[in-house]
């Protein structure tokens, strides 16, 4: 492990004293970490508003609209979180974040600007990879600046930028359509933009303005909340490197032979053809060749990764990969993320459809809806899942089967009833139970690693939760409404994710009181210095 060394660029950072952890300055980074992440929803969630604009105009079906929001931007995201949730742990994070929020909101913007399909998924595209930088940095930041006790509930706080978001893109896309397409006719509009073009513009550029913001942050010392220091990497962008060739097809059988020899070849290999199999067999049995492939070489490059961290960092990996209460955790939290990203991203158009409302009217009201209900639900999650671990070690995870029960009755009602008002009452406790698992989620999995494996662990996190919940929610509703010609009856179905989250959440509670425990021991056990802990 290389000597802690400070780069000059760092040094500006001014390391702050313990004393601040807590504190004003650090109650101040969360409200501008917020913020980023409400721009990192707006920009991301926007589409849902859209897609019946989008649908129209490209002339394309559900199953593309859910490759789009889902799919398209789920696995760049997620595959360049694993290299970008390394480089949160080796540098600057501010900076890290300052960066993705540029990247992803110049993509955004052009999104506006695209004409067809490939288009806009290539765009889509890049707001994912932009996007990748913000999570994993954010969770390793806030972990620094506030003391374990609180990190549920600053976590909560800051994943309540996730509905705000979601809201503002609701609302500000459906205004902006509806506003522009009826001023202008088709064709005369300024550059012939549509609605939905404009809107994408609209929500975008903003975003240029808030990275120049976050550049100006303090980076705290890693590990200060726990009165601890962990090493610091004098190469950090080699590390990088290191870990994107892990990730990136092509790059990854070159860069295995070099850390693991012939036989971890040949076994990536054996993989990539599997995988590749398993991919035609779907893309036959759907007719989406879009999905497929992208998933597919997302999950290559996932397995390619989860080799690499083997070889390379094998105390990192033994705790990622082999604490059975963090894989059940995983799994259970991405299933609630299955319902969550799939029946959110179709509220909007399912309203439209079936209950006749403009894209202003369901904008306003739904995105009205889920910024109030997701923010009240995330925090207070975030509060009762620190007050239940308080209470008993596996407390979180057992917030986690309660909010995945109370949803299932509200959704039924939901997609059922015939009245418009109704159904955009029963959003509200929809959108507040949906969203109160995310603190105990993210708090679960940094505590159960080290705090220098903090970014890797959220960015394997997150990437189980983006290829489950997110390339799999939206794109599997949209191809059930394309099969059976009803969006009703595929929403519906969603909803059986919710009944396995919480067997998972069961699997995982028997096994995190001992698994949370032991974490210093266990990593010592796979080679590691439990000091870093």
């Amino acid at each position: 492990m290389p000597t802690e060394t400070e780069r000059p660029e760092d040094a500006e950072a001014a390391e702050p004293p313990p004393s601040d952890v807590g504190g004003p300055y650090a109650r101040y980074v969360l409200f501008v970490l917020v913020l980023v992440y409400i721009f990192n929803f707006l920009d991301r969630q926007i589409v849902s508003i859209l897609a019946e604009s989008i649908r129209r105009d490209l002339d394309i079906g559900d199953d593309q609209i859910g490759f789009l929001y889902g799919t398209a931007f789920a696995v760049f995201y997620a595959v360049f979180g694993i290299p970008l949730g390394r480089l949160a742990d080796v540098w600057n994070r501010r900076s890290l974040i300052s960066l993705g929020l540029a990247v992803w909101s110049s993509m955004t913007a052009l999104s506006g600007l695209a004409r067809s399909f490939p288009q806009l998924a290539a765009a889509r595209i890049g707001v994912g990879i932009g996007e990748a930088s913000a999570t994993p940095a954010a969770y390793s930041l806030l972990s620094d600046w506030f003391p374990p006790a609180r990190r549920a509930t600053v976590l909560a706080i800051y994943s309540s930028g996730i509905y705000i978001g979601a809201g503002l893109g609701l609302g500000i896309g459906g205004l902006v359509v509806d506003s522009w397409n009826g001023a202008w006719a088709p064709g005369e509009a300024p550059l012939g933009l549509r609605g939905w073009q404009a809107a994408y513009l609209v929500v975008g550029l903003p975003g240029l303005l808030m990275a120049l913001w976050v550049r100006t942050l303090r980076e705290p010392t890693r590990g200060q909340a726990e009165g601890l220091t962990s090493q610091t990497d004098p190469h950090p962008f080699r590390t990088f490197g290191r870990e994107l060739q892990s990730v990136l097809p092509g790059l990854t059988v070159w860069h295995l032979a070099r850390v693991g020899g012939f036989d971890v070849v040949v076994r990536n290999l054996m993989a990539a053809v599997l995988i590749a199999a398993a991919a035609s067999s779907l893309v036959r049995a759907t007719g989406s060749l879009y999905q497929w492939v992208a998933l597919g070489i997302g999950v290559y490059a996932a397995l390619s990764w989860a080799q690499s961290l083997r070889l390379r960092e094998p105390v990192t990996f033994a705790l990622v990969f082999r604490t059975p209460a963090l894989r059940w955790t995983g799994l259970g939290f991405s299933l609630l993320a299955f319902t969550g990203y799939g029946v959110g991203f179709w509220t909007a158009p399912f309203i439209q459809r079936l209950h006749g409302v403009s894209a202003a009217e369901s904008g306003l009201v739904l995105g009205g809806t889920a910024a109030a209900a997701g923010w009240l639900g995330v925090t207070l999650g975030g509060v009762l899942a620190d007050r239940w671990r308080a209470a008993h070690p596996a407390g979180r995870l057992r917030l986690g089967m309660a909010v995945a029960l109370v949803p299932i009755p509200f959704g039924i009602w939901f997609l059922t009833t015939e009245s418009t008002t109704t159904a955009y009452v029963l959003n509200f406790p929809l959108s507040l139970a949906g969203s109160m698992w995310i603190g105990a989620g993210a708090s679960t999995v940094t505590d159960l690693v080290l705090p220098r494996m903090r970014g890797v662990a959220s960015a394997a996190y997150l990437l189980l939760i983006t290829f489950i919940g997110l390339a799999l929610g939206p794109y599997g509703i949209g191809i059930v409404s394309v099969r059976t010609g009803s969006l009703r009856t595929a929403m519906l179905m969603a909803f059986f994710a919710n009944a396995l989250a919480v067997l998972c959440l069961l699997v995982a509670a028997r096994h995190l009181p001992s698994d949370e425990a032991s974490v210093a021991e266990r990593a010592a056990a796979a080679g590691g210095d439990d000091r870093l802990r």
